[in-house]
């Protein structure tokens, strides 16, 4: 209820300042275990997947953020896992029991935000837990959040964001691979999303 609540707040905030579309949401599974694996362009990236995801999502917050007790409160109350990136694994299992319990997470597998708003290389972090949860990856690309609000800017400005979520992956798909292969596979999927959804931004901006 309490993220029923913010999306729902949220969306109205989002679409009048972002214009927000999404491509792809028929292939968002109503169930299963899954783990949304994005590209990372900005702050607004974890209130965007929020918003056009149909399903609730847990996310994944850095623990120094809970520090300060309304952002800690803020961050609790829509089912944010305190990650301690110092401990490496500190959050994995709390992770792990979300996922095998049917609920979705959300990920940035690029680690951090982007410098240009292009896609980084991902990282091969994720594959712990997809392969012991049995998770579905389900990937998704955006573009727009950059220029929207990059990491060099002070405050973010108005625009447009185009959001593709890809087809699944589900664990037979992937449960025989290496790490890099799983991480090669699920790279090309986000990129394939990332790339639609710049042709979607761009003409966007042409028809104004």
């Amino acid at each position: 209820m309490a993220q029923g609540i913010v999306r729902w707040c949220a969306r109205i905030s989002m679409t009048l300042a972002y214009r927000i579309r999404v491509h792809g949401l028929e292939n968002f599974p109503d169930h299963d275990r899954l783990l949304v694996c994005a590209n990372h362009q900005s702050f607004l990236d974890p209130v965007i997947l929020g918003v056009v995801c149909p399903r609730p999502i847990n996310y994944l917050g850095r623990k120094t953020l809970f520090r300060f007790a309304a952002v800690g409160w803020l961050l609790s109350w829509n089912d944010t896992i305190a990650i301690d990136r110092d401990a490496g694994f500190g959050g994995m299992k709390e992770t792990m029991r979300r996922i095998k319990r049917g609920e979705s997470v959300l990920m940035f597998p690029e680690g951090t935000r982007s410098d240009d708003g292009e896609l980084k290389p991902i990282k091969s972090g994720f594959c712990v837990m997809a392969k012991r949860t049995k998770a579905t990856l389900m990937p998704v690309g955006f573009d727009g959040a950059f220029q929207a609000y990059s990491r060099k800017m002070i405050l973010p400005r108005p625009g447009n964001i185009q959001v593709v979520i890809g087809k699944p992956i589900p664990f037979e798909e992937f449960g025989e691979l290496s790490d890099a292969e799983v991480t090669k596979l699920l790279e090309s999927r986000i990129r394939e999303c990332f790339e639609a959804a710049r042709m979607y931004w761009r003409n966007s901006r042409i028809g104004g």
